[in-house]
Formats: C-alpha cells, sequence, structure tokens
C-alpha cells in the first residue's frame, strides 16, 4: 500500500524527523488558505499522486505571491500528470499539497527497504539528492552507499555517524543526522514500511536537516496492525478492478495483454502467464483465487477480468488440492452463466476430482475448450484470441 506525500510527513513528524510546514487541499480554495495559514514571501505547490517524477512532469511548482498559489492550484489541481512512474495515460491530480518554502543548501538522498536475501534492512544513502536515485545508480553508482542492519540490535550511532561520513555530512550536521537516521529506521521498523524515501533531505544554510519529500510503502500483511495507516488509503490511486478484486479476496494485477488469466495459487498463476507469453500470447492480468474460491468469488473474478475491454479470451488453469477441481468446475458454470460469457475460454485442470470437474464442464452445454496440459491450454487460447 502506498500512500502521498503530505500523508508521509504526518508519520515522519510523529516520529520526530523534521518536515517543512505544510496543508493539504482538495480545492483552489482551500490551497489559498493553506497558503495565507503558513505565510511567508514563498510556497510550493505540490501534487499529491502515487508517483515519484512529479516536478519534471509539471506537479511542483513554486510560489512567489498569493497570486501564484491561486493560478499554479488551478492549472495543477485536475491535470492529468504523466511521470516514468504513471505510464502514457498519467494520473488526475485530485489533491495538492501546499508547503512552505525551504532554504535549500545541499540535497541528499535517504532510505530504507528490507533486504530480503540477508533478512536484514538495507539503509541506503547518496550525497546526490534530488534526482532519479536510478540515473544516481547507473552514472555514478560510488555514489550511493548501502549500510545494513540487524533488526535484532537496530541502527546504531555508530552505523549512523558512518552513514553521514559517507555521504560527506559536514560536521555540524553529523549529530543531527545520527539522530534523523535513527527515528528514520524507528518509524520503518514501527509502521511495518517495505520502503520509506527521502529524497531530497535538505541541509540549509544554518545546517539543519529537514525532509523535503515522504515516500512510503507499506507491506499489506502487516495492515491488520495499522489501521491508521489503512484510513489513508486513497482509492482514486489504486486500479479500480484491483480494488474491487480486493473486495472478495482475490490477489489481481492488471497487465497489458489481452488472455485474461484465473489460476490458483501464486506460483502456477506466474507459471501460467509465463507460458502464454513463450506460446506468443499476451497475459491481460495477474488473478489468484486462492485455496477457498467458491462459485461466487469465481464468478467475481470472471466479472473483473471482463471489464477489461482488451480482453479477447480466458485461460483458466486450475490445480486441483485444497481446491478440488469440481468447485472450480462449478464456479465456472455458474460464472459462464452469470456473465453469458462471449469469449473463448480454455480450461485446464489437474488433481483432485480432475475427472468429475472435466465431466461437469463437459456437460454443461458450454462452449468450454478443454486442454490436459500448460503447453496445450496456451496454445489453444493463444489460437483463439489470434
Amino acid at each position: 500500500m502506498k500512500i502521498h506525500e503530505y500523508q508521509g510527513k504526518e508519520i515522519l513528524r510523529q516520529f520526530g524527523v523534521p518536515v517543512p510546514r505544510g496543508h493539504a487541499a482538495f480545492t483552489v480554495q482551500e490551497a489559498l488558505e493553506a497558503a495565507q495559514k503558513l505565510g511567508g514571501p514563498v510556497w510550493v505547490v505540490k501534487a499529491q499522486i502515487h508517483a515519484g517524477g512529479r516536478g519534471k512532469g509539471g506537479g511542483v511548482k513554486l510560489a512567489r505571491s498569493i497570486d501564484d498559489v491561486k493560478a499554479l492550484s488551478e492549472q495543477i489541481l485536475g491535470m492529468q500528470l504523466v511521470t516514468h512512474q504513471t505510464g502514457p495515460a498519467g494520473q488526475k491530480v485530485r489533491r495538492l499539497y501546499i508547503e512552505e518554502g525551504a532554504d535549500i543548501q545541499k540535497e541528499y538522498y535517504v532510505s530504507l527497504v528490507t533486504d530480503r536475501a540477508s533478512q536484514k534492512v538495507a539503509f541506503i544513502a547518496s550525497s546526490e539528492g534530488g534526482m532519479d536515485i536510478e540515473e544516481v545508480a547507473h552514472s555514478t553508482p560510488e555514489k550511493i552507499i548501502t549500510e545494513v542492519i540487524d533488526p535484532q540490535t537496530g541502527m546504531t550511532a555508530e552505523q549512523a555517524t558512518r552513514i553521514a561520513n559517507a555521504i560527506g555530512l559536514p560536521a555540524d550536521s553529523t549529530a543531527q543526522a545520527i539522530d534523523l537516521f535513527q527515528k528514520l529506521y524507528k518509524c520503518y521498523m514501527d509502521t511495518d514500511a517495505s520502503l520509506v524515501e527521502i529524497n531530497p533531505l535538505n541541509r540549509d544554510s544554518k545546517g539543519n536537516l529537514i525532509a523535503l519529500d515522504a515516500k512510503f510503502n507499506f507491506d499489506a500483511n502487516a495492515l491488520f496492525r495499522h489501521p491508521e495507516i489503512v484510513a489513508y488509503r486513497d482509492l482514486d490511486e489504486e486500479d479500480p478492478a484491483e480494488v474491487e478484486a480486493s473486495k472478495f479476496d482475490l490477489a489481481y494485477i492488471s497487465l497489458d495483454g489481452n488472455i485474461g488469466c484465473l489460476v490458483n495459487g501464486a506460483g502456477l498463476a506466474m507459471a501460467t502467464m509465463d507460458t502464454i507469453k513463450l506460446f506468443g500470447g499476451e497475459p491481460a492480468n495477474f488473478l489468484d483465487v486462492g485455496g477457498g474460491a467458491t462459485a461466487e468469488k469465481v464468478t467475481e473474478a470472471f466479472k473483473i477480468m471482463l471489464k477489461n475491454p482488451e480482453v479477447k479470451g480466458i485461460l483458466v488453469n486450475i490445480f486441483g488440492g485444497i481446491m478440488k477441481c469440481d468447485t472450480i468446475a462449478e464456479g465456472v458454470i455458474t460464472a459462464c452463466k452469470a456473465v453469458n460469457l462471449s469469449v473463448p475460454l480454455v480450461v485446464r485442470m489437474k488433481g483432485t476430482n480432475e475427472d468429475l470437474g472435466k465431466k461437469m464442464l463437459a456437460e454443461s452445454g458450454l462452449p468450454i475448450i478443454a486442454a490436459d496440459t500448460m503447453a496445450e491450454a496456451a496454445t489453444k487460447i493463444v489460437a483463439a484470441v489470434a
């Protein structure tokens, strides 16, 4: 789960990480009121979407008067903001963040992510803040340093000092950096985040450090522990089909192809998509119905897939274990009748109650194309949508 910058800064503030003053705004009038509350000669008008590169896309602007705040808010609010992370369609801007101007002297990059290889936390930092970290990694990888933190011991002052020195922070900012880095680590751990990124972390002319941006991703499996974070969820920023699927406990992710996939088990779903591509097709989605699928869940899965106008055919690939083949067969038959299926459907079943499931499909009177192997299933669905 992702959240907006202004929400991330609320969390950072709770953990004692310094951030500029600012207010969220959903209308131009609220943006003007926010600027007036903040006072001062300079404000930053920021688009709030779940994507990076907002500045390059025209979603972050400096306002030097209240009239500028009004004009820029009118310009940005409602725009279709295109960045390298949104894709060509962009993302509609529905929220703004009005922030006080900053005294920018030197910008740094800091982030925390889970390093699954070492089963520890990686603290990544660079002296090249304010830039795409991917570009820094490509052009000057030596300017990115990584400190691995053992969750059993936490982040030590020694490690924080090593990071501060490695990215060239002046001595008069080191003590503050140690405190900030340790608070950032605590924030990462206590919120069950999978990513916390500050880009840039600014050092002003007085040597003070302040987070000018905040990006958070959270482990969805831990959100039951954090209702206050779940409250930050912005459904407008998520794929409507994925939101709908989550209501029925379906793991669904939209893709760019034209073959819908309904599979039980994440690993089999990945293998199914790979097989479709191997035989020249393109999957339209990842969809794992899980081990407890019912006829209702399968019907909803079909409805969600078919809402995508690009879907020209569906491949159902089931391994009957916990989820029995006859149960899936019942669900497929119910779904086909409920949605009045008009695209080709290939079904491949193996495992528990396989023969019964195949018999049910064969006697259903529906134009279902049967397959025994993954290769045969992929071949038949690719041919059917050609």
